[in-house]
C-alpha cells in the first residue's frame, strides 16, 4: 500500500530546555505505561519498548529509572489519556494524543494552538476516521512470506507487509501489539526493530502548499512545546 508513517525521531535538542522538556514528556509516558501495565519490562512489553525508544532518543537512564520507581510506588500523579483532533494548515487533518493531570487546562492550550494558526480544534472523531490506528514493525528482513507465515500462526490479524530497501514493515491492529510483537521475537530471535510502536497511520495523505509550509511547522512546534502533548499524528505530505 505504501502507506506513510511517522518514524519516531526526536531530533537531539539544541537546548538544555529543549532536551528537558523531551526527557519530561519520555518520563510521564514510563511513568503511565509502568503504573497501568506493570514496571517489569518482560511482562509489560509496551514498557520496555517504551523504554527501548527512549535509549534510542539518548534520554539518561536516571530519567527512566525514577520514572519506573515513581510507578513502583504506587502514590504519584494520576495522568488521563486526553485525544484532540481537528484540521491544521492546508486543511491537514491532524490528531494530538496527550497525558494530563488537568483536562480542562490542556484541552485549552491544544485549542490556543489551532487558533494562533486560524485553524480549528474539532470534536471526537472528526478526523480519526481518516486513521488506521496500527502496532507498526520495522526491522531488517528479505523474505516477507515467512514473517507473514509467522504472524498467521499466532492468530495476528495482519493488515499489510512491505518489503523495501531490505526492510520489512508490519502493519496490525493495535489491539494486537502484544501478540504480534511475541509472534516476531519467538519466530525470528532477538529482532532490533527501527520501529516497534502504535501510532495512528493516515489512509491518505494531503499536500500542503508551499506558502503554508511555515505555517503548518510552527503549528506542530506550538503542539510539541506543551508539556501534556506526547505524540502530534497528521497526513500532511510536504
Amino acid at each position: 500500500m505504501g502507506r506513510a508513517f511517522q518514524n519516531r525521531k526526536e531530533s537531539m535538542a539544541k537546548t538544555s530546555d529543549q532536551k528537558a522538556k523531551v526527557y519530561s514528556k519520555y518520563g510521564r509516558e514510563i511513568y503511565v505505561c509502568a503504573k497501568s501495565g506493570g514496571i517489569d519490562p518482560n511482562g509489560n512489553l509496551s514498557l520496555r519498548s517504551l523504554i527501548e525508544r527512549a535509549k534510542k532518543d539518548q534520554v539518561p537512564t536516571h530519567v527512566i529509572d525514577k520514572a519506573i520507581d515513581k510507578a513502583k510506588g504506587g502514590g504519584g500523579e494520576d495522568f488521563d489519556t486526553a485525544r484532540y483532533e481537528g484540521f491544521g494548515p492546508g486543511n491537514t487533518m491532524v490528531i494530538v494524543d496527550c497525558l494530563s493531570d488537568n483536562p480542562n487546562r490542556t484541552f485549552g492550550d491544544v485549542r490556543t494552538c489551532f487558533n494562533k494558526v486560524k485553524c480549528k480544534i474539532g470534536s471526537q472523531g472528526s478526523v480519526s476516521h481518516m486513521f488506521d490506528h496500527s502496532a507498526i514493525f520495522v526491522f531488517a528482513g528479505t523474505d516477507e512470506e515467512t514473517v507473514l507465515e509467522a504472524l498467521m500462526l499466532a492468530d495476528v490479524d495482519v493488515t499489510d507487509i512491505e518489503l523495501e530497501d531490505g526492510k520489512v514493515t508490519v502493519f496490525a491492529p493495535h489491539t494486537d501489539y502484544s501478540k504480534a510483537k511475541t509472534a516476531l521475537t519467538e519466530a525470528f530471535g532477538d529482532i532490533e526493530f527501527e520501529v516497534d510502536e502504535i501510532q495512528f497511520v493516515a489512509q491518505n495523505t494531503t499536500e500542503i502548499p508551499g506558502e503554508e509550509v511555515e505555517q503548518f511547522d510552527r503549528f506542530l512546534d506550538l503542539l510539541n512545546d506543551l508539556d501534556d502533548v506526547q505524540r502530534v499524528y497528521h497526513n500532511a505530505e510536504y
